[in-house]
């Protein structure tokens, strides 16, 4: 199967048809009548595609899509409407729709919309879950010379070859998930299985049946045994992302396998044993959580063996430089550029940045720059404009209006004009593209 579609239209007619052609292209179909029926199905069943329609007997799709979006992260969504406006389509876009069609007039656009639709949460499941035996990440592969990054890597080689439980704290982007990787592949169980899951990606029943399989028979739809990745992850090592997000019922399984190496699956009578070393990692306060009662005491002491915490870009910005090198180098390969150098006036920019999104905003930045220059050096105003102007360095005497239609137009040609990934380099939202375009007149 290509993937699974939801289809949500309360016109039996029109729901079998859709389930028809869907079903010709090779995906499996759901169907719901109802936005009730749809959140059901969502809460058991794994769905990488919504169809919907936008007026249904218990409420409006485009409210819809924010709701599923705030519980279901990893959905694409395609609304289906008889009678399209401009108004309702820039509000599904801003909630989170994947697009808005109409009925009838748009009916060619829904098969490609819907391959495209499966492609982006290919890649987006791909990142919430990596399963590999690659073990080439190591400390001497950790870019940095700054005292912080040296003392973290100092703490972290200490601790990698032994067992024991770590939890890595640190802001968005500064590097968990490449540490995690590093503890493992200097650690004793190198030659096994290492596995990463965000759980912040997955809804507390899908989460709960990823990490720890089931049964056939549990739930409708569970037609054979499903082997968790804790289980999968035996004698190796399993990297739980963003364990701050984990429902508080799932906390306590997962604290019965740290202590017992055990657990039930879904639907199961006996125990599952296993060995496996447990990473986990949050930008989260988890002190806090635990006053608040969202997350265990218990497991939070648990976890708390061994805490490592990873230093901030802004708080070691003499290894922008060296980053930014790698990047450069990366990025020119990548488009068949010759290698550009950072401009001394360029790095003084990137060296002030306060960089709220760490080294995976500074990747993101040298993506857009090596698309962007035209020279055979970043100059300041191959930077993104807010980075300009926050430097107070006049680079241009062009409005800044023109500057930004300029970069938009060079993005969407560099993207074959596929409007998501463009604003995926801009930075910016869908719907703040689709809002620009209109006010530069781009949208032909």
């Amino acid at each position: 199967m290509k993937g699974t579609v939801l289809i949500i239209d309360d016109e039996e007619g029109l729901r079998k048809l859709l389930t028809r052609i869907v079903t010709l292209e090779g995906y499996e179909v759901l169907q719901g009548d109802t936005l009730k029926a749809g959140l059901d199905i969502l809460k058991h069943r794994s769905v990488d595609v919504i169809l919907c329609d936008v007026k249904l007997p218990d409420g409006n799709g485009v409210d819809f899509v924010k709701e599923v979006k705030a519980r279901f992260p990893l959905p694409e969504i395609i609304l289906l409407t008889a009678y399209g406006n401009i108004p309702d389509g820039v509000q599904a876009i801003k909630n989170g729709a994947f697009d808005y069609i109409t009925k009838g007039d748009d009916n060619d656009r829904i098969l490609p919309l819907l391959s495209q639709a499966i492609d982006n949460v290919a890649v987006q499941k791909k990142s919430a879950v990596k399963i590999g035996h690659d073990n080439t990440t190591l400390f001497s592969s950790i870019i940095g010379n700054s005292a912080a990054i040296k003392q973290t890597i100092l703490l972290a080689q200490k601790i990698s070859s032994t067992n024991t439980t770590v939890l890595l704290l640190g802001e968005t982007g500064t590097g968990k998930e490449v540490f995690a990787k590093a503890i493992h592949a200097e650690g004793r169980r190198s030659a096994q299985t290492f596995i990463a899951i965000n759980c912040s990606a997955f809804t507390k029943d899908l989460l709960e049946g990823e990490l720890f399989g089931h049964k056939a028979g549990a739930y409708t739809g569970a037609l054979k045994d499903k082997k968790g990745l804790v289980e999968v992850a035996d004698k190796g090592t399993l990297f739980l992302d963003e364990i701050g997000e984990m429902n508080i019922d799932l906390q306590a399984k997962l604290l019965r396998v740290l202590e017992g190496g055990e657990f039930i699956k879904l639907g199961d009578v006996k125990t599952t044993k296993v060995d496996v070393r447990i990473i986990t990692a949050t930008n989260r306060d988890l002190t806090k959580e635990v006053e608040e009662g969202r997350f265990r005491e218990d497991l939070f002491y648990r976890l708390n063996t061994f805490t490592i915490s990873l230093p901030p870009l802004r708080e070691r910005r003499e290894d922008i430089k060296e980053l930014s090198d790698y990047f450069l180098k990366l990025f020119c390969n990548r488009e068949g550029k010759p290698l550009l150098q950072l401009s001394g006036e360029a790095l003084k920019i990137m060296q002030n940045h306060q960089w709220k999104g760490n080294i995976r905003e500074l990747k993101n930045i040298v993506e857009r720059t090596v698309i962007l220059a035209e020279g055979t050096q970043i100059l300041p105003h191959d930077l993104p404009i807010a980075m300009q102007q926050a430097s107070d360095i006049n680079t241009d005497e062009q409005t800044l209006s023109a500057v930004e239609k300029t970069h938009i137009k060079k993005i969407l040609a560099h993207t074959g004009n596929n409007k998501t990934k463009a604003a995926v380099l801009l930075g910016i939202g869908l719907a703040t593209l689709y809002r620009k375009l209109d006010e530069y007149h781009l949208n032909k």
